[in-house]
């Protein structure tokens, strides 16, 4: 309506009048004043509704409080119902300013005594109502939209995992960059927790598509594993499970999950890992050099093939051995001076660098992670367009101190 407005187009007024003696002084005003307005008139507030339905939608409504079919604040409350987003201007024969006020603060944005206007304050008065109105509600829009948008990131970052895993020999950290602008949870999703033989299970895994559908779906596979983990779930029962979960709760037939699910002993040195159509994981050594675990035989993602088995692959570690979970939004990211994607052997080779720049990283790993996805951002010339996912764990020697707490922490 503003920017009508601006572009010099009559005003259109919807004038709410029984006395044909009060409507004629108010259009008199109206040329008095030099107004450019389009006045329908209505008697009553049914009539008034009417033309409120009717269209088009007046930028201002001057109504008498004094009508047949309604008093005082009755037909101001009738008319505010209707017409939230217009501008109202109440006009009476009373002189009693609270009855002004108390027509205010009931919705209207001024009031005018017919006894006291002329042009100048009648035509002040319908403009400074627009305006005020168009205030109003872009005010109120953006509170809402403020309001919301706290809501989300209040919801969002309540369903990122905090990682239970405290062991002598491990650091846990994890970094999730999400592919929707401002929001801080996709597709991608990730957990890690301890058993009480000290084993640590950790999981990081992929819902097909972007957006909130596919986050509610990540965050349930990521529910049902931590809940199946706890309770001390076999890896082929898990997987079974999630598949099951995954296909009852999304909401495209076609939607499916890649995933990478980890047990790591750090006493025995041992690693058992199955992929389900998941990039597999890169492990960093002692001196920072980092390979990415090769030769593995793979099940195709949760909800392709229903059913199948992903089988167990054991991967010996050394003592220092560090292990890089990630989803493939890492490895889409466009490779430096080209177009071509990044890939696992050059995300392997940018872990690598860093890692032996980095120094102690292994007590907080989220330095290794936050420089290689910054080293990957870099290539890619600015955020990644798909979500993006790393969960490390760090192993140290027996004789090192104990580590920090685990942290997993959202995108900064």
């Amino acid at each position: 309506m503003a920017a009508d407005l601006e572009t010099d187009r009559p005003i259109r007024l919807l004038l709410v009048e029984d006395d044909d003696g009060d409507a004629f002084l108010v259009t008199e005003l109206l040329d008095d004043a030099g107004t450019e307005v389009e006045v329908v008139r209505a008697r009553t507030v049914a009539e008034a509704l009417a033309v409120l339905v009717r269209g088009p939608e007046p930028d201002c409504i001057l109504l008498d409080l004094g009508l047949p079919d309604a008093a005082g604040l009755d037909a101001l409350t009738a008319i505010r119902e209707a017409a939230r987003s217009i501008a109202l201007v109440v006009l009476t024969g009373d002189v009693d300013r609270a009855r002004g006020l108390a027509a205010v603060a009931a919705g209207a944005q001024d009031y005018l005594v017919k006894s006291q206007v002329d042009e100048d304050r009648l035509d002040r008065s319908i403009r400074y109502a627009v305006e005020r109105c168009h205030a109003e509600i872009a005010s109120r829009s953006l509170r809402d939209a403020e309001r919301a948008a706290e809501e989300n990131r209040r919801l969002e970052r309540g369903l990122l995992p905090v990682l239970l895993v405290e062991h002598p020999r491990l650091a846990v950290a994890a970094r999730y960059l999400p592919g929707r602008r401002r929001a801080l949870l996709g597709g991608d999703f990730y957990d890690a927790v301890q058993s009480a033989d000290g084993v640590v299970h950790a999981l990081l895994g992929d819902v097909s598509g972007h957006g909130p559908d596919e986050a509610a779906l990540g965050v349930c596979l990521r529910i049902a594993w931590r809940t199946l983990q706890l309770a001390g779930a076999e890896p082929d029962h898990t997987l079974a499970v999630l598949e099951e979960v995954l296909i009852h709760e999304r909401h495209d037939e076609d939607a499916f999950a890649t995933l990478c699910m980890v047990q790591l002993d750090p006493a025995r040195g041992s690693l058992a890992l199955r992929l389900a159509g998941h990039p597999a994981p890169i492990i960093v050594g002692g001196d920072g050099t980092a390979r990415v675990v090769d030769g593995l035989h793979r099940r195709p993602p949760l909800g392709v093939a229903w059913g199948e088995r992903a089988p167990t692959i054991q991967v010996p570690l050394e003592s220092e051995d560090a292990i890089v979970l990630y989803s493939d939004g890492l490895t889409e990211g466009r490779a430096a001076g080209g177009r071509e994607r990044l890939g696992d052997d050059a995300l392997c080779a940018v872990t690598s660098v860093q890692a032996r720049t980095l120094t102690g990283w292994r007590a907080n790993p989220v330095t290794l992670i936050d420089a290689t996805i910054g080293a990957v951002q870099e290539a890619n010339g600015g955020p990644l367009s798909d979500d993006a996912a790393m969960l490390v764990l760090a192993q140290r020697p027996p004789a090192s101190s104990s580590p920090p707490p685990s942290l997993a922490l959202p995108a900064a």
